[in-house]
């Protein structure tokens, strides 16, 4: 995928669902994965020609496991002139050494999740993004209804109550592939996650579940996010129409 294709798709949801507006100072969240890189570049590119002035400030929350070099990561943020926070944390220690979590995944996202608004928040920042995208759209939709027998996933756009926060997904009508693709074509550093537990998971099976069933019918995923755009979710519905859906934080947890 060119960079043309990706601004375009992105624009589209933000104008769609009302993400940005005049003034508005965005914090990032890059994880160094290909999604969050990739949602880097298309706003900091975004903000050049869009008609709502906008600025954005990169952070990563850093975990504290040894051996998570950033510094490509920063390199990018250079070249692409936005400025960069590594908000350094000791959530491993306490996840494997003082608590001693067999299944830590939930807690990790929650203290990630409570040190990135904070510092968003230190940086005058009014909303958030995160890099979903429209696989992980999907996903989510699929987990809540085998799962959970309920017909849900995550908004385009949702204030968080707590914070007075607003959480935007510019990438929510980019493909996966699209973003792999992305990612070679522009090089982008990609950081290796250094999570030990970082492994299979209910998601990825998710994933495998729906690329097979892509598979063999050919277009079943998108037919899947166009019935999440045209169900008449309450809370896409309100993103579409510039209203407001308030809440914590997301039932999953995107690895």
């Amino acid at each position: 995928m060119k960079l043309q294709r990706l601004l375009s798709l992105t624009r589209q949801a933000v104008d769609e669902f009302h993400m940005i507006e005049e003034g508005d100072k965005i914090a990032v969240g890059i994880s160094g994965g290909k999604d969050s890189l990739t949602l880097l570049y298309a706003l900091s590119y975004l903000q050049r020609f869009y008609p709502k002035h906008f600025t954005i400030e990169a952070i990563t929350v850093h975990p504290g496991y040894e051996g998570f070099d950033l510094s490509p990561v920063q390199s990018l943020c250079d070249k692409l002139e936005v400025p960069y926070t590594i908000v350094h944390t000791q959530i491993s220690e306490i996840l494997f050494e003082t608590r001693k979590e067999s299944h830590p995944c939930a807690l990790c996202a929650k203290l990630r999740k409570g040190a990135f608004n904070e510092k968003a928040l230190e940086l005058g920042c009014n909303k958030i993004a995160y890099a979903h995208h429209k696989n992980d759209v999907v996903e989510t939709f699929m987990m809540s209804l085998i799962m959970e027998g309920r017909i849900y996933t995550f908004s385009p756009v949702t204030h968080l109550d707590r914070t007075g926060l607003t959480l935007i997904r510019p990438l929510i009508f980019v493909e996966e592939p699209d973003v792999k693709g992305f990612m070679k074509k522009y090089q982008l550093p990609v950081v290796k996650n250094p999570c030990p537990v970082d492994g299979y998971t209910q998601r990825q099976y998710m994933k495998e579940l729906l690329a097979n069933l892509n598979r063999d019918h050919h277009g079943a995923l998108n037919r899947i996010f166009t019935a999440v755009m045209n169900g008449e979710l309450p809370d896409w519905v309100m993103a579409r129409t510039g209203g407001r859906l308030t809440g914590h934080t997301d039932k999953f947890e995107i690895r």
